[in-house]
């Protein structure tokens, strides 16, 4: 077991905890909206994602964050995920962030959807 993200307490009183591949989506979502620069002991970790919020909202903007979320995840999670697909779309005021991918402990598949503001 894993502790679970955002850190909580359970209702027994607990640190809560979650299962491997609930553990995998929180490292995904730290990932994903964690900018480089903003850990300490890991400057380069980060996909950047939230530095393209005062870009405006294009499919050029979509393209990019694709671009660089992709190389994120094959960075930083390749030995936990194998990615199947990523889609990114900008639609009004949002930028919406779908991923399918594998586990690669047990082969299975999964998917965590991240919508933000821009």
């Amino acid at each position: 077991m894993h502790l679970d993200f955002p850190f909580r307490i359970d209702g027994r009183g607990r640190s809560a905890q979650t299962d491997h591949a609930g553990y995998v989506r929180d490292l995904i979502e730290q990932l994903v909206f964690t900018q480089p620069g903003e850990r300490v002991n890991r400057p380069d970790f980060g996909s950047g994602l939230m530095q393209l919020v005062f870009a405006g909202n294009s499919p050029e903007l979509a393209a990019t964050v694709q671009f660089t979320l992709h190389a994120a995840l094959q960075r930083w999670l390749s030995d936990l995920i194998e990615v199947r697909e990523l889609r990114v779309e900008a639609n009004d005021a949002t930028l919406t962030v779908n991923l399918s991918y594998a586990l690669l402990r047990t082969g299975e598949p999964a998917s965590a959807s991240f919508v933000r503001p821009i």
